[in-house]
C-alpha cells in the first residue's frame, strides 16, 4: 500500500475532528495529528496556509479538506484495492 501523508489539525473540544480521527482509523489510515489548540506556532501556520481558524483541517496527501469530509478524505488517499 503507497504511504499517505495526512496530517488532521484539531482542538480538544471538537466532536467532527474526533469524528474524522475515527474515521481514519476505521479505513486504517494513518494520520499525525496537530492539536492547534496546544500548538500556537501551527494554529498560525494554518491559518496562514488555508485562510481558515475552523477545525477539523485535514491534509491529505496535499489536498486540504476543511471539516470532516468522508468522500474527499477517500478521494485523495491511495487506497491498496484488492
Amino acid at each position: 500500500m503507497e504511504d499517505n501523508q495526512i496530517t488532521v489539525y484539531t482542538t480538544d473540544t471538537c466532536p467532527y475532528c474526533a469524528q474524522a480521527k475515527n474515521f481514519l482509523e476505521e479505513q486504517g489510515l494513518d494520520y499525525k495529528e496537530v492539536n492547534v489548540q496546544e500548538d500556537s506556532e501551527a494554529a498560525e501556520r494554518l491559518i496562514q496556509v488555508t485562510g481558515q481558524m475552523g477545525v477539523p483541517q485535514i491534509n491529505v496527501n496535499g489536498n486540504w479538506i476543511l471539516g470532516f469530509d468522508r468522500e474527499a478524505i477517500l478521494t485523495f488517499a491511495r487506497k491498496n484495492i484488492g
